[in-house]
């Protein structure tokens, strides 16, 4: 579904941002943002915590940047290990070799909420930008790439807590009923019908929540523990021969017939880079003008299986509402109630910085939401949050291409809140179009920048702010069951990023 507000901020960014669609030589070198560290500090999320206590034993020293490689694929996120592996897989004597900045899984992959998804509820946008044979083909790959996720993990031993009971779609509020009924009707006759429709009493009978008016059920669906995860395909790849180089930041990349890095360790080149760095992409500015970086926070209560149990909170079910500060929440294997919500802080230019990756600043804001969702559960405090950055591409969807005006850097980022399960088709992809193949699941539709581009600086930053205040009160007071006034259903109208229909931050 359009984006309300998109062809509002895509027009003001051509008039207000325009810039020359040429690249002078000197500006194709890419300076590639820093990224705080994380693993090992207080500003970690508890599945990253979790996952490396999991790891005993002497610590093994890291691995030396090479020289050269074939393919250096930079980010060790969910994307960019998939990447390598399905390079190894489709050319097992390629030197592969794989950059990450602090450790695999630190990033964005090991601080999500664990929801392993398709990308069925993105099928409006899905059919706008690629069309109706090519939509239902990728939402296919990915279905099946979630299926694969887990036959992976069982091939190769990584026990990242894969719980399938579905992902629920539901509305908490009577504005919310029938948030997913376009995409009901896009996907009927496009002859697909992943969902199965429940009513009030099969929705509270599996949430435990009264607060559940409805909802669609995807049983495909999964939870996870996703640094678990991150940390397992880490060793995998280096068991299928892929040179993983962890605290390997990288500075620049100077793209050209042989595309030269420089790292914090020392120079490498390749013949082709893959940036898999995610929201860390915005660094890019023809990347940033079709993407804005926005953060999403996380609750977790102490464990309370008993409680959990006795409301009838299904375990290894995901659940999403719709409302577009989206909130998302499941149970972790120990029976904690994990809380997250999107539409936080939104960054500067691109730029992450350690206010992205820390503790929660809105926890107590987002307690109030879990309250809100879960009444029963009143008394139940945050015993540890965190909050990572989600990448919004203006239409809610990856995309997967090679820069034009930097020959040899290929990108991929966009998840827009449900990268988990896409990750693994996004390697095959991106995989492919490393090795310079046609045979991948990418729709011509996503395999270039997204169309219009959001304002520039400092408009974008001021407005958000004003928009997502607009929103919040929007959705505050349809909680209540109250109108809104006029001025704040404008604003709110004006938001560039559809948790609702496009993605919700994981």
């Amino acid at each position: 579904m359009a984006q309300p507000g998109a062809t509002v901020y895509a027009t003001l960014g051509a008039v207000i941002a325009r810039t020359p669609s040429r690249l002078r030589r000197d500006d194709r070198v890419l300076r590639i943002a820093p990224r705080p560290e994380t693993a090992g500090t207080a500003t970690s999320s508890l599945w990253f915590e979790q996952a490396m206590a999991h790891e005993t034993g002497p610590v093994a020293p890291d691995t030396p940047v090479p020289a050269r490689a074939d393919i250096v694929i930079v980010g060790g996120g969910f994307t960019g290990l998939w990447t390598a592996l399905a390079l190894k897989r489709r050319r097992p004597g390629a030197d592969v070799v794989l950059l990450e900045a602090d450790l695999c899984g630190s990033g964005a992959s090991g601080r999500n909420g664990g929801f392993l998804l398709t990308s069925w509820s993105k099928f409006a946008s899905l059919r706008k930008v690629c069309g109706e044979t090519d939509a239902v083909a990728y939402a296919t790959a990915v279905a099946d790439g979630v299926a694969a996720i887990a036959a992976f993990c069982q091939e190769h031993a990584i026990d990242a807590l894969i719980r399938r009971r579905g992902w629920l779609w539901a509305a908490t509020s009577d504005a919310q009923v029938d948030a997913w009924a376009e995409v009901l009707e896009q996907l009927d006759a496009a002859g697909a019908q992943p969902f199965a429709r429940l009513d009030r009493d099969a929705v509270q009978g599996l949430t435990g929540s009264v607060v559940h008016r409805g909802g669609i059920l995807d049983p495909a669906a999964a939870v996870l523990q996703p640094a678990l995860l991150a940390r397992g395909l880490a060793r995998a790849a280096r068991q299928a021969g892929v040179t993983v180089c962890e605290h390997a930041p990288v500075d620049t990349i100077t793209p050209g017939i042989r595309p030269a890095l420089t790292t914090r360790q020392g120079p490498i080149s390749a013949e082709r880079v893959v940036l898999a760095t995610g929201a860390w992409s915005a660094a890019i500015p023809e990347v940033r003008r079709g993407m804005v970086v926005i953060a999403s926070d996380v609750v977790a209560s102490e464990p309370v299986p008993e409680r959990l149990a006795a409301l009838g909170f299904a375990r290894g079910l995901a659940v999403s509402d719709s409302r577009r500060l989206v909130n998302y929440y499941r149970q972790s294997e120990d029976g904690r109630l994990v809380f997250g919500k999107g539409g936080g802080d939104v960054a500067r230019h691109g730029r992450i910085g350690a206010g992205l990756l820390g503790a929660s600043p809105r926890a107590a804001d987002v307690t109030g939401q879990m309250h809100y969702v879960f009444p029963a559960l009143s008394d139940l405090a945050a015993a540890r949050s965190w909050r990572g950055p989600v990448d919004f591409s203006i239409t809610g969807l990856p995309f997967f291409t090679a820069l034009a005006d930097r020959p040899g850097v290929i990108v991929g980022a966009g998840f827009s809140g449900s990268g988990v399960g896409p990750a693994y088709t996004a390697g095959e992809i991106l995989a492919a179009l490393a090795l310079d193949c046609d045979d991948h699941p990418g729709p011509e539709g996503l395999c270039r920048l997204p169309a219009g581009r959001m304002p520039p600086e400092p408009l974008r930053f001021a407005g958000a702010a004003v928009v997502r205040n607009a929103v919040a009160r929007k959705e505050a007071d349809e909680d209540g069951g109250r109108p809104s006034g006029r001025i704040t259903r404008g604003l709110a109208a004006l938001d560039p990023t559809s948790f609702a229909h496009r993605g919700r931050p994981r």
